[in-house]
């Protein structure tokens, strides 16, 4: 009988998030699938693709927002800000366009209102990184956008990786962003230019910040999210050198794994490895070492 009777009161002080829930779910389930689908599959635009580092991050928002944070949310007042209620609109508007786009960043928008409607300024900034992890991987057009600046990048990583491959004594011709590897040229597109994989590190970076409680660490913060950007552009030099070797010796088989197939994933793996790695050294680099009292060592010696 107790059970029957705190359930309704249970739903009572829930009724309100469980209506959000529902229809954020009715809402945004057919996007959300459709962006997994296409990270998983690479069935998706090559921009969007860019944002395959949702894939850890959504749920690592959702852990924040659902786990971490959420005894703590419970304890904030309720208090609406009117910034919410702007965002709300601005997000149903940006829904209803239908523009792929458009209906994309219209989830942290929503998401947004929705925090600042119910626990107001305290309630955002609770869960702020969620938010921002959540904005980070909403596919839009940002990678697109950038190419027309991506061109000094190319150069410098066709320049380095014909420079390695002439040290190993081979018929190397660099021409800008091309290279030619016994008179077979490959190019160092926009697109390979490590773009997707350095906003994968910094994004993993952010979730290390996080996950180690360093995020007020302004140090660590530069060091770690500079690092990452520097692993991942050796990365891809070491990429583009092995793509150029493999099509100038007409090896396409591991051209096209390393390019786009499994070769590909791996290097994606063990760079993001690279970073963790990195960051477990700016651990061990940070942590003293425990003082060894007097009284400890002449224990010892005893």
């Amino acid at each position: 009988m107790q059970s029957v009777q705190k359930l309704p009161s249970f739903i009572e002080r829930n009724l309100g998030n469980f209506v959000i829930a529902t229809l954020l779910i009715v809402l945004y389930r057919p996007i959300l699938i459709h962006w997994v689908d296409g990270w998983l599959n690479k069935n998706i635009s090559i921009e969007h693709e860019y944002f395959s580092h949702g894939l850890i991050g959504l749920p690592y928002a959702a852990y924040i927002i659902f786990g971490q944070n959420r005894q703590e949310w419970q304890q904030l007042a309720n208090r609406s800000h009117p910034l919410g209620g702007v965002l709300l609109l601005l997000g149903i508007i940006c829904y209803i366009t239908g523009s792929v786009e458009v209906v994309n960043l219209s989830f942290p928008i929503i998401l947004a209102g929705i925090f600042l409607w119910l626990k107001g300024i305290a309630g955002f900034k609770l869960n702020g990184f969620a938010l921002i992890l959540i904005f980070l991987s909403t596919p839009n057009s940002i990678p697109y956008l950038l190419t027309p600046y991506t061109l000094p990048l190319q150069t410098f990583i066709a320049n380095v990786a014909g420079f390695i491959l002439m040290q190993l004594g081979l018929d190397v011709r660099v021409d800008q962003i091309y290279l030619a590897v016994n008179g077979r040229f490959v190019e160092v597109a926009p697109y390979c230019a490590g773009l997707k994989m350095m906003f994968t590190s910094f994004y993993v970076a952010l979730l290390l910040l996080h996950w180690t409680g360093n995020l007020n660490n302004k140090k660590r913060i530069i060091t770690l999210l500079s690092g990452s950007v520097i692993i991942s552009i050796i990365a891809n030099i070491i990429r583009n050198t092995l793509l150029s070797l493999f099509h100038g010796y007409d090896n396409e088989r591991a051209f096209v794994s390393l390019h786009e197939g499994t070769g590909g994933d791996l290097y994606s793996v063990l760079l993001l490895l690279v970073v963790v790695f990195f960051n477990q050294m700016l651990d061990k680099m940070t942590t003293k070492p425990e003082k060894t009292t007097i009284l400890d060592t002449e224990n010892n010696h005893e």
